[in-house]
């Protein structure tokens, strides 16, 4: 049999298909995700109404004609030269997030220290008068009754306490009779005898696990405060077990640093807000043998001596009492409608107890005729001895008029 050979081209033949599959192959893994992308392009375009599709306006007459109508009824002109504008262009443009104001600490000239500071023996400008509380009330005979934190005072009996006279008022912590429950902020007894000997007082809050705890700082506060002043932060339970974990844990003494923790149980109000307002409002009745008392709300940090705060704003002026401007706004009218916006309260109560203050002769801000604290920090310092035990202080969302006193 006569010998067959190969082609000497045959190889270079096979070479040239294995490099056109390869060439193939490599077209298709480029053609068909482009390919793909094309398509996802064109369902989008025909989607959306892009500005830079005139046929878009023409395809959808009818629904164009309707979405010119709704815009015309949200105020928007109806002659509108290009209807195909894009859904950002047609909406109202979102209100940006405003900046946050940035405050300076405030200067103030405190003395340099405590050791020359003498108390006044007297206070000529106060008028003297003693004040009782009512602490129990009894069953009316109708059989009704429900027993609150406040009492039940009637607009009468707010009426006779603007008078500076030997009185006997409701000022919060009235029980009911030995049949109902208390009333709440219930204190234990050894904290009761521990404020029961304050001489001065430095109180805050933290109810509902609400905040952090922020210490005074040691270095700025004298050893005499240390020793004399009474530093005391209201809480309850769920804080001290927030405080807890954290790391905040009381020593024996039930102290964290210098501030002494004093649990209240059984709070008189639901709302946490409110509930504060009870220590802050009333100190007087918290620590009743106290001179001084300084309210620090939670969210700041004391960075004073306390005995320089009460030479300075109350000692140098023979002052009773001293509330700081704030930070940021002057007027009540402008805090109801922050309240509003934070949604700090129910606004229909806000409104009720904002439209109360204003028939009972609340005015706006005045500048010129009112004067104000040089000072940013949001303290409330009070002389308590002559002080009519009672504070007018507005706060919307919260009812003065039946949970506590009215001042004088």
């Amino acid at each position: 049999m006569p010998e067959r050979r190969l082609p000497i081209t045959a190889p270079a033949v096979a070479g040239s298909r294995r490099y056109c599959r390869k060439l193939r192959r490599r077209c298709r893994l480029i053609l068909l995700p482009a390919f793909a992308l094309a398509l996802l392009y064109l369902a989008y375009l025909s989607f959306s109404s892009h500005a830079n599709l005139p046929f878009h306006a023409t395809n959808h007459g009818t629904s164009n004609r309707e979405n010119l109508l709704k815009l015309k009824d949200l105020g928007y002109s109806p002659y509108l030269t290009n209807i195909s504008m894009t859904r950002y262009e047609l909406e109202p443009p979102k209100s940006r997030k405003r900046p946050r104001k940035r405050y300076a600490p405030c200067e103030i000239q405190f003395l340099p220290a405590v050791d020359d500071l003498v108390e006044p023996a007297h206070y000529e400008n106060f008028t003297q008068f003693s004040l009782n509380y009512i602490l129990k009330e009894e069953v009316p005979g109708n059989g009704f009754f429900e027993p609150l934190f406040g009492g039940h005072q009637s607009l009468q009996d707010r009426e006779e306490t603007y008078h500076a006279k030997d009185q006997t008022l409701h000022c919060g912590f009235v029980r009911g009779t030995n049949d109902y429950p208390s009333t709440g902020f219930d204190l234990d007894a050894n904290d009761r005898r521990y404020m029961a000997t304050c001489h001065v007082a430095v109180s805050s809050c933290i109810f509902g696990s609400s905040d952090y705890l922020r210490r005074p700082t040691k270095s700025r506060i004298g050893s005499y405060a240390k020793k004399n002043v009474c530093f005391v932060m209201f809480m309850d339970e769920l804080t001290l077990a927030t405080l807890s974990s954290e790391g905040h844990m009381p020593d024996e003494n039930g102290f964290v640093g210098l501030w002494r923790i004093v649990v209240v149980k059984n709070l008189p109000y639901k709302d946490m807000r409110r509930a504060g307002k009870v220590p802050k409002f009333l100190s007087h009745r918290l620590f009743p043998s106290a001179m001084y008392s300084i309210w620090l709300d939670s969210k700041l940090r004391l960075h004073a001596d306390p005995m320089l705060i009460i030479e300075y704003f109350l000692w140098r002026k023979k002052a009773e009492y001293a509330i700081s401007m704030h930070y940021d706004r002057s007027c009540v009218w402008e805090e109801v409608l922050q309240n509003k916006r934070l949604n700090k309260y129910n606004h229909a109560a806000i409104d009720e107890q904002f439209h109360f203050y204003q028939s009972d002769g609340l005015v706006k801000f005045n500048a010129s005729q009112l004067p104000v604290l040089p000072s940013c920090l949001y303290l409330v310092i009070w002389f308590n001895k002559w002080l009519p035990n009672t504070y007018f202080f507005i706060d919307p969302g919260v009812d003065l008029v039946n949970d506590f006193c009215r001042c004088a």
